[in-house]
């Protein structure tokens, strides 16, 4: 069944879209400032507990399943730790409302998990996801717990969102997991389309996507992007922002978008792109459907380089060779050429006296002899080159592979893995998305 509002909720969705906040998104500038790239280490000392008052009764039930004033007050102040993000008379209804949305998807996901009998997450995953989680901002699980406990966040709060996530996390992988995977078409495509723009100017982004559907509206969105912006560039961590808040399938890693090509992106956001310095942060763009803010975290002209890999058989001729030395030399390699191959011409060449073969390893055209260019620039993969004269003699150059290289892009598994999660958290957003349409939500 369908959400069913109360007074409550709508006084929530009132508050988000009636805030008075940044200009008109096309007259203010695409940047809103600059980040503090240390943000991301673990605060040093406890935040101050929120001053915001509760009810401790029933706020919501999911199907038959409760949430608690007090469930969702512990909720906010996880959120509100786990971001850095201070709350404000301004901000507190959307992190009131993100804290509710989670909250809700926690009771999905545990029905979902429970369904599963031999789904069990321990007390050790939990554990050593604590351990980790402590480890990325330099500090001991037990400073980790002892922060939270001081932000007023019981520890139980923490271990049971751990244990759904996990939970989930393994249902989602598992149930997935075929579904997710890209074929060798699909890679050799996207490296194919890298390899087409490496020349093209490149960005290293964070993204942050408020989705407008799960915030209440357009205006929603845009009001709590401009919030959070606010937030990060007083301080607050981008990567934890944008796990907490983020829609973008990026947000399990931090929001990293990683590089961006110019022009693969909309309009709205190549803008942004073209405008933003390295370190800066831009102020929301609003798009179909949500909100994007966006971390200029790198940029790179993307001068490619054409990278191909050589292979040689030779007759050793000074330059002084007179013409009937070199007609004899061509008319030997002319004949041999028709029977080599990459794999076959180093073998034939130490079997017969007179040639010399070397494989010549993988380089960058431009480092060439210029006698090897052309052939390097344009012959197929795999040809074997008439007899070409050298001041060191006549050869036989094979084409053995040739690509796109340079820093710009990226190898091969990383596209695969990234076209693999971004298959799987598109399965597992369809999934949250059809479990909240058949579920019964009411807010009180």
């Amino acid at each position: 069944m369908g959400l069913r509002l109360s007074t409550t909720a709508m006084t929530i969705a009132a508050l988000l879209s009636g805030t008075a906040l940044a200009q008109v998104p096309g007259q203010q500038p695409a940047a809103a400032g600059a980040l503090n790239p240390g943000a991301e280490a673990a605060p040093q000392g406890a935040a101050a507990q929120p001053q915001f008052q509760m009810a401790d009764g029933i706020v919501a039930t999911v199907n038959d399943k409760i949430i608690t004033g007090f469930d969702l007050r512990q909720a906010m102040l996880l959120l509100i730790a786990m971001t850095q993000v201070q709350p404000t008379q301004e901000n507190l209804p959307a992190i009131q409302q993100q804290a509710l949305n989670d909250l809700i998807e926690q009771r999905l996901q545990n029905d979902e998990i429970a369904k599963y009998e031999t789904l069990i997450i321990s007390d050790e995953e939990v554990d050593r996801e604590i351990a980790q989680s402590a480890q990325q901002v330099g500090t001991t699980p037990e400073n980790y717990m002892g922060f939270l406990r001081e932000a007023g966040i019981r520890p139980s709060t923490l271990r049971e969102q751990l244990r759904t996530e996990i939970g989930w996390r393994e249902l989602v992988g598992g149930r997935f997991n075929a579904r997710s995977r890209v074929s060798q078409a699909q890679v050799d495509q996207a490296v194919r389309q890298a390899e087409a723009s490496a020349s093209k100017p490149q960005y290293l982004i964070g993204e942050i996507y408020i989705e407008a559907a799960r915030v209440g509206g357009q205006q929603a969105a845009m009001n709590g992007a401009q919030q959070l912006v606010g937030q990060m560039v007083q301080g607050a961590p981008f990567m934890a922002v944008a796990r907490q808040f983020s829609a973008a399938p990026s947000a399990t890693n931090g929001g990293d978008a990683g590089w961006v090509v110019q022009g693969s992106v909309n309009p709205q956001l190549q803008a942004a792109l073209d405008t933003l310095e390295v370190g800066q942060l831009s102020n929301p763009i609003p798009v179909d459907g949500g909100v994007y803010i966006i971390y200029m975290r790198d940029k790179r002209s993307g001068a490619a380089t054409s990278l191909v890999s050589l292979k040689q058989v030779m007759i050793e001729l000074p330059e002084t060779a007179g013409e009937a030395e070199v007609a004899a030399a061509t008319q030997r390699l002319t004949a041999l050429q028709p029977q080599l191959t990459c794999d076959t011409m180093l073998g034939r060449a130490t079997s017969e006296a007179g040639l010399l073969g070397s494989d010549l390893g993988e380089a960058d055209v431009s480092n060439l002899a210029p006698q090897f260019q052309q052939i390097a620039r344009s012959a197929e993969v795999g040809s074997i080159s008439t007899p070409v004269r050298t001041p060191l003699g006549l050869h036989l150059v094979a084409v053995c592979g040739r690509r796109v290289g340079g820093p710009e892009i990226p190898a091969r598994q990383e596209i695969e893995f990234r076209l693999r999660q971004a298959n799987l958290s598109m399965l597992a957003r369809r999934y949250m998305r059809d479990l909240r349409a058949d579920a019964l939500i009411e807010l009180k």
